[in-house]
């Protein structure tokens, strides 16, 4: 029987100890447990010590927080958060440099940990670390912002307690033009976390912080200062009051941003797909030299690309898609980019506009951006089997784009229809709910432009003009024309004969043979030859026959006699499949067996056709359909885009008089 829902087993490690496999009753204080976990180890003072995570984030289990343990969590027996705060806070002010420094990177770590962080806020030494701040430097001074902007995180002190020289000490770290990068970082994450926090704040940050040097962080390489740059930015917008926005797009501070995060990664496309890894002089050429390569990359404004990106959506969406192919599947994205500026102006998929615009199609088909729909059934299990599962899917239809563009031989004028068609590939491969992208590649593959063709055709065959009752009853009257048609074919094959394999015991017994329908339709002339003929054997080489009014019946399959006679035949199901029998009077029979599925579709039909039979092999029914199919468009070719009705016109009554007749003498 199952484990009561209150006991979960864990195991509980302490350095230089074999650990302990326990089963947790989540009833008992944790305090008893931490206490048999002691006494296990022989560990006195047990309410020194508490349970942490051994993985991840390694945070302190409280008795509010016991709750999400899991069966097999590995849980580790530490000291107990107030004893590590004091012995933190004893070796913090120590002389010795190093243990200081070790102190501090230990307190950034464990001051994401709630339960920590109260302990060690309650011994108020927080404005101990924001004296600390103002006097220290270089690695020590990165620990220390990390530590307090993880306190104060935590929500336990208010924001409104920092004071003035604080403020303008880490605006000194943002202003100043060599700074370490981590220090950077921290500075500017606790000034967003001062303006986001008080009203009061806002005015002191923004009266030391300019929003031109904020833009200048945003032209650095390290995409980490770029962020928090930019989220300093929006954050200033966020708390100014009204008179202070920029309310027109073209000057606002996000529009300029925008543009340069736009600019660097256009800049890396092309990187990647025309320089070299190292290419020195890549950096150097001068922004008027790029217009060719935008070009060759099918950006539609050449001179400035990121003007392709001003329609949202996608935005900037489709940007990032494009910097995740160039990086992640960077052979694929290079091979696309060469592929297509090596072909003629008129043939080539221009990648940058079919980047942008699948991404806007897929955000129509996946209804990104707009609010969740409580009555929406559509579940897609694909997107939870991959940490980018966007980025990949965005990644495997752009290749299906591609691919498509070639199979439509299609031109820039071309565009709208291919990715009519990609859109209808992608609809159609999501509605079978793919469980992984591999299996969604493979669904894809088997949707070809040609295959969407014949889909099309076949869904508007039986649309509903198709079958309303005038379309059915002309259907039915050509019918019997088509399979007349079908059954003169039958019997022309038979006329021309085929060649069969006459089977024995051994294979190396095997001869051939030649059976024919002579050109009255009367009889089946048959006879044995030494090898495999080439084209048409004459009648008079065969020297039996048949007459077609001594046939009385026509079998297949397991009901043939050489089948039931050779049992070895018999299980070998491909030879069952491909088996037919003619029986004729006085009992006796001629064995077939064909050399591929359509002889036998072709002999069992014509046979069948010899008898006054109905054709039913599959190869009736879809040349039957073919050819109604055909017929049907033929005939109904002038009545595109017309309402066919229901039912005939009515017939309209007499005229009065006749007296309309022209009289011609």
């Amino acid at each position: 029987m199952p484990p009561p829902a209150d006991i979960v087993k864990v195991a509980i490690e302490w350095p230089g100890a074999n650990a302990q496999l326990i089963e947790m009753d989540q009833k008992r204080p944790l305090s008893s447990i931490i206490r048999e976990v002691c006494d296990g180890w022989s560990l006195s003072g047990s309410e020194q010590f508490a349970l942490r995570y051994a993985d991840g984030p390694q945070l302190y289990i409280t008795e509010q927080s016991r709750g999400e343990i899991k069966n097999g969590t590995i849980l580790r027996l530490a000291i107990s958060p107030a004893r590590a705060a004091r012995q933190l806070l004893e070796r913090i002010q120590s002389h010795v440099i190093d243990a200081r420094l070790e102190a501090l990177k230990e307190l950034a770590k464990l001051s994401a940990d709630p339960t920590f962080a109260a302990e060690f806020i309650n011994m108020e030494v927080q404005l101990d670390l924001t004296m600390m701040i103002l006097c220290i430097f270089g690695e020590m001074l990165a620990f220390t912002l990390t530590a307090f902007l993880e306190l104060m995180d935590h929500g336990i002190v208010s924001w409104d307690l920092i004071s003035l020289s604080f403020i303008k000490q880490i605006a000194s770290y943002v202003n100043q033009p060599m700074v370490d990068v981590s220090i950077l970082q921290r500075s500017l994450a606790i000034l967003e976390s001062m303006v986001l926090n008080s009203h009061s704040l806002y005015h002191r940050v923004a009266q030391e912080i300019t929003v031109g040097q904020l833009i200048g962080h945003l032209q650095v390489s390290n995409q980490e200062i770029q962020t928090y740059a930019i989220a300093l930015i929006n954050a200033l917008f966020l708390k100014a009051p009204e008179d202070r926005r920029q309310v027109s797009k073209k000057h606002s501070l996000c529009y300029s941003f925008k543009m340069l995060a736009q600019r660097d990664i256009i800049f890396e496309l092309r990187r990647i797909a025309f320089d070299g890894e190292n290419d020195p002089t890549g950096t150097e050429k001068r922004k008027a030299m790029y217009t060719k390569d935008y070009k060759m990359l099918g950006f539609t404004n050449h001179v400035n690309p990121a003007m392709d990106f001003t329609q949202t959506p996608p935005g900037m969406l489709a940007l990032d898609n494009m910097l995740y192919l160039a990086k992640v599947h960077q052979d694929t994205y290079i091979r696309i980019v060469l592929e297509n500026s090596s072909r003629e102006d008129k043939h080539e998929c221009p990648f940058g506009r079919c980047a942008i615009e699948l991404t806007r199609m897929l955000c129509e088909i996946l209804q990104v951006g707009e609010l969740p729909n409580e009555g929406c059934n559509d579940y897609h299990p694909m997107f939870f089997t991959h940490d980018r599962a966007w980025e990949e899917f965005f990644c495997v239809c752009i290749q299906l784009l591609n691919k498509t563009w070639k199979e439509m031989r299609a031109t820039a004028e071309d565009f709208n229809k291919v990715m009519q068609v990609v859109r209808e590939q992608i609809t159609r491969a999501l509605a079978m709910k793919p469980a992984s992208l591999d299996q969604l590649k493979n669904k894809l593959r088997g949707l070809s432009y040609s295959e969407i063709l014949r889909l099309r055709q076949s869904e508007r065959m039986s649309q509903d003009d198709f079958q309303s009752p005038p379309i059915i009853e002309l259907r039915e009257r050509i019918q019997p024309e088509i399979l007349e048609l079908i059954k003169q074919q039958r019997l022309n094959r038979l006329c021309e004969g085929s060649c069969f394999r006459k089977l024995g015991n051994r294979r190396r017994q095997e001869k051939f043979w030649f059976c024919r329908l002579s050109l009255n339709h009367k009889v089946l002339h048959y006879g044995d030859l030494e090898e495999s003929p080439q084209g048409e054997v004459p009648f008079e080489l065969l020297s039996d026959k048949i007459p077609v009014s001594d046939i009385k019946s026509v079998v297949t399959g397991k009901d043939c006699p050489h089948m039931k006679e050779k049992s070895a035949l018999k299980q070998n199901k491909e030879v069952l499949e491909l088996a037919f029998s003619v029986l004729y009077d006085p009992d006796e029979t001629l064995n077939f067996v064909a050399p591929n599925k359509y002889e036998y579709c072709i002999w069992t039909d014509g046979l069948c056709a010899l008898l006054g039979r109905e054709m039913g092999s599959d190869l009736t029914r879809s040349d039957l359909d073919t050819l109604i199919s055909m017929e049907m468009k033929l005939r109904l070719l002038d009545l595109e885009n017309i309402t066919i009705p229901d039912a005939p016109p009515p017939v309209p009554k007499e005229p009065s008089s006749y007296n309309f007749t022209y009289n011609y003498s």
